[in-house]
């Protein structure tokens, strides 16, 4: 399970969960020093009580001499017993700062030698306070849905998202769950070693076998319904709760129709079953793990996400077959994933919807590109620099690639590299390689400009107009400035004249490039690079960077920082209705009503973009009064938010509630819309 990450509203969902994440374990950036090659784990999961006891024989290799072997283990998970191989029992120390388990070798391994450890442990997973990443929920048991996602770390992990291995996990459960998991699935039954009064709790055991190296460390218990299809030769099953039975089947025809389009992009996926399962609000919006593509309940509405289900689909391809080497390059998961999304919308949507969904990839890879894409491996993975770097700048990389070689080749690049590396882990120059062979050149200058080097240029263009004689028509001569010295790239040029619309790619190098360009009719208009091929800076993407980046420090908890990077976003354009939206929030989650109403004001009175600001503003408005002891003005504001006729994140469910009962706000649980 790895994360991932429409417009402002699909963006937000991400980032929500993207910027929640903070730092981890330093340990995580040190050399691998051990590989895992296999598992095999014996789980129950006890929801009532939220308890997991475990054992998990933990086969791997020295990469180096060894005298201590380290595991990133959930903190909640107390760990009882660890022995070796021969079954005696070793020295464990337990180190709260950065989630591990270090274990003493008395003997020591040696390099390229192999061992098994196993571990017995319990603990209670019911919160996020013991997450290995602070303040995300990853792992949790409970009766209505238990989930014990890859990166709760609630077995002993090495190497996360790098470290490739095969697993055998047996999960016990009670009787009227069921679990989902990666591979093939065997079901027991057994008699819970307790009977409580009242009489017997029977169990069931779920044994999932996985044996091609990867990630499959996910499980997600509950009572779902299993709907199966077989739709184009997949074996498609759909896990939701019963209050979204209804949307079963759309999801099921969305999922057929995903993973068919990404097998004619990229060739077979490791697996033809697909496990798409519904996973709580309180977690992240989306995971995958070997055969599963799992979304939250807040994800699986009427209108169909399918953007956030394409991205996660995606990466059986990128992440459970191909996966990165090293976190230098994690783009190649995420970011193949998040192009692969955009992919999709073009294929759904057109190309309109392709250029909305690069204009959001854009922001992100604009908002912190502060550090070289290609040593993005020196940051905090769970960072949002490194989060939206790998994410939207790797995904950026490969649109631009695709027009620098052109659909057919790029399509190939791609289908080469999912066959040769499959079921492996690759690296930049591994991808570089493939390129350039379908390319037939060296692309050197453009991984390294797009890779080593950080920013993007802000076109700007002067021109002359000359008329030819004798009805010949008409000559441009003029110049692209950008401030980039060392930038290179193909540029399309559009023309728009009094006849046909005219179009010219012109090789743009340095600061300053000149080109020529002769049309028939008249020109009334040159636009640079129409179509967003290129990454590029613009008064637009520098708003709504501020705006992400603001949103990335309320969720850590700076709300001074995301006010200033706010405010820069209004010193951009005064009339932003988001980013009014965005100090409105701040203002609400500080209790401060009577700014928070303020700012929602502004925001109705602004540009009015994205659509959503103004039923959600109406809402938000409703709340204050509501708080403030303003009833009627309370149903007034939700009336108004009715008539908008927008339920953008369900906005006219939430409406008519606080119509029928005034909102009440736990003190010490600000809630805010959008």
């Amino acid at each position: 399970m790895f994360f991932q990450p429409r417009r402002e509203r699909r963006a937000l969902i991400l980032s929500l969960f993207s910027f929640a994440l903070l730092a981890v374990s330093a340990h995580a950036a040190e050399k691998m020093r051990l590989h895992v090659d296999d598992y095999q784990i014996d789980a129950e999961l006890a929801p009532h009580s939220h308890k997991l006891t475990a054992k998990a024989k933990v086969k791997f290799t020295a990469l180096d001499d060894l005298n201590i072997a380290t595991f990133e283990l959930h903190n909640a998970l107390r760990v009882t017993k660890v022995t070796d191989e021969h079954n005696k029992p070793l020295t464990a120390e337990r180190v709260t700062q950065d989630s591990t388990v270090r274990v003493a070798l008395p003997s020591g391994l040696t390099k390229n030698t192999a061992t098994t450890l196993t571990f017995d442990y319990e603990g209670v997973l019911d919160s996020a306070d013991d997450s290995p990443v602070q303040g995300l929920k990853l792992a949790s048991i409970s009766d209505d849905t238990s989930y014990l996602l890859y990166a709760g770390r609630w077995f002993p992990v090495n190497g996360y998202g790098i470290n490739r291995f095969t697993a055998t996990m047996r999960i016990t459960v009670p009787a009227h769950m069921i679990a989902v998991g990666s591979g093939s699935e065997e079901v027991g039954s057994a008699a819970a070693p307790k009977k409580p009064i009242g009489g017997a709790v029977t169990t069931k055991t779920y044994t999932f076998v996985w044996n091609k190296p990867s990630f499959p460390g996910t499980i997600i218990a509950g009572q779902f319904q299993d709907y199966k299809s077989s739709d184009a030769g997949l074996d498609l099953h759909v896990y939701l709760k019963p209050d979204h039975q209804s949307l079963t089947q759309t999801y099921a025809e969305t999922a057929v129709k995903e993973f068919t389009y990404f097998i004619t992009l990229y060739g077979p996926a490791p697996s033809t079953t697909l496990k798409v399962v519904e996973i709580p609000d309180d977690t992240i919006p989306a995971a995958w793990a070997p055969e599963i593509a799992a979304i939250s309940s807040r994800g699986i509405t009427e209108k169909l996400n399918y953007r956030l289900l394409a991205n996660t689909i995606a990466h059986q391809w990128w992440g459970v077959s191909v996966s990165p080497a090293s976190r230098d390059d994690w783009w190649l998961s995420d970011g193949f994933a998040r192009y692969s999304e955009a992919r999709y919308v073009e294929q759904a949507a057109g190309r309109a919807g392709l250029e909305e969904t690069v204009k959001d990839m854009s922001v992100g890879a604009l908002a912190y590109d502060t550090v070289p894409l290609a040593t993005v491996g020196k940051m905090d993975i769970f960072s949002p620099e490194f989060q939206s770097l790998v994410t939207d700048k790797g995904a950026m990389i490969l649109h631009m690639l695709r027009w620098v070689e052109g659909d057919q080749k790029y399509d190939q690049t791609m289908r080469t590299f999912a066959s040769k590396f499959a079921g492996k882990s690759a690296s930049l120059d591994d991808f570089r390689a493939i390129a350039e062979q379908n390319y037939g050149d060296r692309l050197t200058w453009f991984f390294s400009q797009w890779l080593d080097s950080t920013g993007a240029p802000e076109f700007k263009d002067k021109y002359t107009i000359y008329r030819l004689g004798n009805n010949k028509g008409f000559r441009v001569v003029g110049q692209i400035f950008q401030d980039l010295d060392l930038f290179r790239m193909p540029i399309l040029l559009k023309i728009d004249t009094d006849g046909k619309t005219e179009e010219k790619t012109v090789e743009v190098v340095g600061t300053n490039s000149p080109f020529t360009i002769e049309t028939f009719g008249k020109p009334r208009k040159i636009t640079i690079d129409p179509d967003n091929r290129v990454l590029k800076n613009s008064t637009e993407i520098k708003l709504r960077a501020s705006i992400q980046r603001g949103q990335g420090l309320v969720q850590q908890g700076d709300l001074a920082g995301a006010l200033s990077e706010f405010n820069k976003a209004l010193d951009v354009n005064k009339n932003s209705s988001l980013a009014h939206y965005r100090v409105a929030e701040v203002f609400f989650l500080q209790h401060n009503f009577q700014a928070a109403a303020n700012a929602y004001r502004e925001c109705l009175n602004g540009d009015g973009e994205p659509r959503w600001t103004e039923v959600w503003s109406h809402i938000q408005l409703g709340k204050i009064f509501d708080i403030t002891g303003q009833r009627e003005r309370a149903t007034n504001e939700y009336r108004q938010a009715l008539q908008t006729n927008d339920d953008t994140q369900g906005a006219l469910e939430e409406a008519r509630r606080y119509l029928q009962k005034p909102f009440e706000q736990e003190r010490n649980k600000p809630e805010s819309g959008n």
